[in-house]
């Protein structure tokens, strides 16, 4: 398996929390920035989406956008209705990570399905961080010949709602975002540097693939020059060119960037954490962790656990 298929496998989505929205026009929600990737699929419109890149876009029936790092953006039923519909809306929570979001009044009906995600994969973090902000679905169906039927089906089941509808849609939501993420992948250019270039490096890719398999193992240039199958100094020398900085500053980066992660989960200790990680005590990883962040661990494990605000269900 070459090394891009190897991190890609590892591909799950997690922390997944849905909302069937029901609008009648005028309405308009905003959407803050958050670190997980966002979607928001249109079974029927109407339906504007605004970001601050791209400002207003019409989204017509079928059609998807994905936010890979979820930034703050607003959904409307036309550009010109401001404020924040959710406080006239009924929420009803449809059992485990669905509800259903309804606004009634006078207007035509919007009907949406929209989702917050994270990726457990942590090893996809920087090609998530390399997509664009906003990926509308139909710009690459046509390189993926499984999202045009997904998107159909998905209509199908939202505009017609029976038992188990909301299960039904969040499954085709995983794998939609799953084929939309992959799509991308393969669509994009063959860049020389990068991650996607280093991942793509019958040799550079080994190694990579292999720290993000497991960042707490005592990497050292020799051993990682070994899975690469290069001589030390080549592979040194082969992975700053592509990458524009050394492999221990890369999987420093990349074992905090886990650190953030397991930081924020319930009961993780900091020195659990470090263990993990393979720091041989607290201290020191401690200081390693604000060399690279410019805070404390305890200061993002305090923090991160109150940020998402996910009560509405998406």
């Amino acid at each position: 398996m070459d090394a891009l298929s190897e991190v890609l496998q590892d591909f799950r989505l997690s922390g997944v929390s849905y909302g069937r929205c029901e609008l009648r026009h005028p309405w308009s929600i905003a959407f803050e920035q958050q670190p997980l990737l966002r979607f928001h699929f249109v079974s029927q419109g109407p339906c504007w989406v605004h970001t601050e890149a791209e400002g207003w876009r019409e989204l017509h029936d079928g059609d998807l956008v994905l936010l890979p790092q979820g930034i703050s953006h607003r959904l409307a039923s036309a550009p010109d209705v401001v404020g924040n519909s959710l406080e006239d809306c009924r929420i009803i929570k449809l059992g485990g990570n669905v509800c259903e979001v309804v606004q009634e009044g006078e207007g035509a009906t919007s009907t949406l399905f929209c989702g917050s995600m994270a990726l457990s994969a942590y090893a996809l973090s920087p090609l998530i961080a390399m997509m664009p902000p906003i990926i509308k679905g139909c710009d690459v169906a046509g390189n993926d010949p499984i999202i045009g039927p997904l998107l159909a089906a998905m209509t199908a089941e939202a505009v017609q709602p029976q038992m188990g509808s909301a299960t039904v849609l969040s499954r085709m939501a995983d794998l939609l975002v799953a084929r939309l993420i992959r799509c991308w992948v393969n669509c994009s250019g063959a860049s020389t540097t990068g991650w996607l270039a280093a991942i793509r490096d019958p040799h550079i890719g080994r190694a990579l693939a292999a720290m993000h398999r497991d960042p707490g193992h005592n990497w050292t240039l020799e051993s990682l020059a070994g899975v690469a199958g290069q001589s030390r100094s080549i592979f040194a020398e082969r992975f700053s060119a592509v990458l524009g900085e050394g492999a221990a500053r890369y999987l420093a980066r990349l074992r905090m960037q886990l650190a953030r992660e397991l930081l924020g989960q319930d009961g993780m200790s900091v020195a659990k954490v470090a263990s993990r990680l393979g720091y041989e005590s607290e201290a020191s990883f401690a200081r390693a962790f604000k060399r690279i962040t410019n805070v404390s661990p305890g200061v993002v494990r305090r923090t991160i656990s109150g940020r998402i605000d996910m009560d509405i269900g998406f």
